[in-house]
C-alpha cells in the first residue's frame, strides 16, 4: 500500500495544465480520481469546479490507449458514450466532429483498418463528442511516432481551445509545447514551473521551447 500526502491541484479554467512527472508517482491516479474512476483508491478529499459545483457529468476522459471497440466502426465508437447512457446518438453531429479531425472517409472503417494516428484522432473525436467543459488526458500521444505526435498535439490544442484541460504526461517536450501551466509532480508534492510566454502549442523547434524542455528534463532528472 502506498500513502500519498496532502495534495492541492488547481487547473485554471479554459487553459491547458500539464501534470508532468516520472512514472509511478501518481499522475494517472490523480486523473482517475478527478474522472470519478478511482474506486480502487482510498481517497479523502474532493474535487469541484470554480463555481463550487462538483465535476460529475462535466468531465471527458481521453486515455493513453485509444480504447476503441474493435467490433464497432469509427462512427459507432465516436457515438458510444450516448449509447451507453441509453440516449439516441446524434449521428449528424458525430460526422461533423469526424470531419474536424479529418476522418470523414474513415467513418465506416473498423479500428484494425486505421493507422495509429487515425485511431488517436478517432479517440479525440469521441472525447469531443462528449462535449464536456473539462477534459482529462492521460498520456494520449505517448505511443505515436514523433511526427504524428506533434501533429496530434497541434490538433488537440486547436480543438480543445477554451476548455479546461488537465494533461498527464511524462514527456518534457510535450509539456513544454502544450502547457499554459506546468505542474511537476514528485513524491514531495507539486511544483509550479513557469512556462515560456508564447501561447501553446509552441513551435517544437523554437529556442524558448527547447530551452524550457531542457529545464523540465533537468528537474525530472533531479527527482530520480
Amino acid at each position: 500500500m502506498r500513502i500519498f500526502g496532502p495534495l492541492t491541484l488547481e487547473a485554471p479554467a479554459g487553459r491547458w495544465t500539464c501534470l508532468l512527472g516520472p512514472s509511478g508517482v501518481g499522475k494517472s491516479t490523480a486523473l482517475r480520481l478527478l474522472a470519478g474512476l478511482g474506486d480502487e483508491v482510498a481517497f479523502e478529499g474532493g474535487a469541484q469546479a470554480a463555481d463550487g459545483l462538483p465535476l460529475t457529468d462535466r468531465v471527458a476522459l481521453m486515455a493513453q490507449s485509444d480504447l476503441l471497440m474493435p467490433w464497432l466502426d469509427v462512427l459507432g465508437n465516436v457515438t458510444l458514450g450516448a449509447r451507453l447512457r441509453g440516449q439516441r446518438a446524434d449521428e449528424a453531429r458525430a460526422r461533423e466532429v469526424l470531419a474536424r479531425v479529418g476522418l470523414t472517409e474513415h467513418a465506416e472503417k473498423k479500428p484494425h483498418a486505421l493507422s495509429g494516428g487515425q485511431r488517436q484522432r478517432a479517440a479525440l473525436a469521441r472525447t469531443l463528442m462528449e462535449d464536456r467543459p473539462v477534459v482529462l488526458l492521460d498520456e494520449p500521444f505517448s505511443a505515436l511516432d514523433a511526427r504524428t505526435r506533434a501533429r496530434m498535439q497541434d490538433l488537440a490544442a486547436e480543438l480543445l481551445e477554451g476548455r479546461t484541460v488537465l494533461h498527464v504526461t511524462h514527456d518534457a517536450a510535450e509539456a513544454a509545447r502544450l502547457g499554459h501551466r506546468i505542474l511537476l509532480m514528485t513524491d514531495a508534492g507539486l511544483q509550479d514551473v513557469t512556462p515560456p510566454e508564447a501561447a501553446p502549442p509552441r513551435p517544437y523547434d523554437a529556442p524558448e521551447t527547447l530551452s524550457f524542455q531542457g529545464r523540465l528534463l533537468r528537474l525530472l532528472m533531479e527527482t530520480q
